[in-house]
């Protein structure tokens, strides 16, 4: 919430932009200045900065709710609580597919349907409500092209002008491995604020607009050294049979598969969907991880028309 513009505080706009000019854009950047710097930067009052300060603070401050609140919230807005991916029986396990105002993360190998599944999700997205969509506009950042990480910080803007109903990255370790090099001293602990940050950010836009926000990931093998490989370094069937198909002392020697970017990202998605080669033939997507679903296992194959569970 703290990362919310000032312009949606309600400060006036010759306001907002005389601080813009001293790099203060944002509910944080404004309460982290003392009494007298802001005095300074504004050319007001101490009680005028005063004033500011609450209204400032109020407005990035979460309303205060009960549990009951949130469940009659929730129920009372069901149709538009969830984003169905149109596969009966992933929604019904999810109770109606994936979740507004949360972190959905699909993770696996190269090849298994990362993007197909997401672009999928794009299209229905777009739909009607009345046939299962969301009836908006859809932010799909693929970052394997020219991306910066600071440009997450500027979606808020474009999910208002646009009306934004769905946000989806593809992927997020591709930016990470982009910003940060783990082999230079002191950049593991950097990666590690920068995905707490960005994690906070992405939770307020979802949790502020009730919008799903979608971000896919690779997979690292772990070794027995303590070491990690990136997945995307050796092939799809190699790599899971690491963890699928090997026996008990060939996982031991070699190790498993895992998603990446380590347990500080781990933590800050909500729901974690994989795809991986079940054999050389077949895949299957797990639901790994979810506030309201068991661990399911669903075979699928890739049809024209998108992902396909088989029966």
């Amino acid at each position: 919430m703290a990362s919310k513009k000032l312009r949606r505080a309600r400060l006036s706009q010759e306001l907002c932009e005389r601080l813009s000019r001293h790099q203060i854009t944002t509910c944080q950047d404004f309460l982290c200045l003392s009494l007298l710097e802001l005095m300074k930067v504004t050319g007001q009052s101490y009680y005028d900065v005063r004033k500011l300060l609450c209204q400032v603070s109020q407005a990035c401050a979460p309303k205060m709710q009960t549990a009951y609140e949130m469940k009659l919230r929730k129920t009372g807005n069901a149709s538009s609580a969830f984003l169905s991916t149109t596969l009966p029986s992933l929604d019904e396990v999810l109770h109606g597919g994936v979740s507004c105002g949360s972190l959905t993360e699909i993770t696996g190998p190269p090849g298994c349907g990362k993007t197909q599944l997401c672009i999928m999700l794009s299209v229905l997205a777009t739909l009607p409500v009345s046939m299962g969509g969301l009836n908006g506009a859809v932010i799909y950042i693929d970052t394997e092209s020219a991306f910066s990480a600071e440009r997450i910080m500027s979606l808020e803007e474009e999910i208002i002008s646009k009306k934004v109903k769905l946000i989806i990255i593809d992927s997020v370790a591709s930016v990470v491995r982009k910003e940060f090099d783990t082999k230079l001293q002191g950049n593991l602990a950097e990666r590690s604020n920068f995905l707490a940050r960005g994690a906070s950010v992405l939770k307020y836009l979802a949790e502020e607009f009730s919008i799903p926000v979608i971000l896919t990931n690779q997979i690292t093998t772990s070794l027995s050294n303590g070491l990690a490989i990136q997945a995307d370094l050796v092939s799809p069937a190699d790599d899971l049979s690491l963890s699928e198909g090997a026996s008990g002392s060939e996982k031991k020697e070699y190790g498993c598969v895992t998603a990446a970017l380590g347990n500080t990202w781990s933590h800050s998605v909500n729901t974690r969907l994989v795809l991986q080669y079940h054999d050389l033939l077949t895949r299957q997507l797990l639901v790994a991880k979810s506030p309201v679903a068991p661990f399911s296992a669903f075979p699928y194959t890739i049809e024209k028309s998108g992902l396909v569970l088989q029966d």
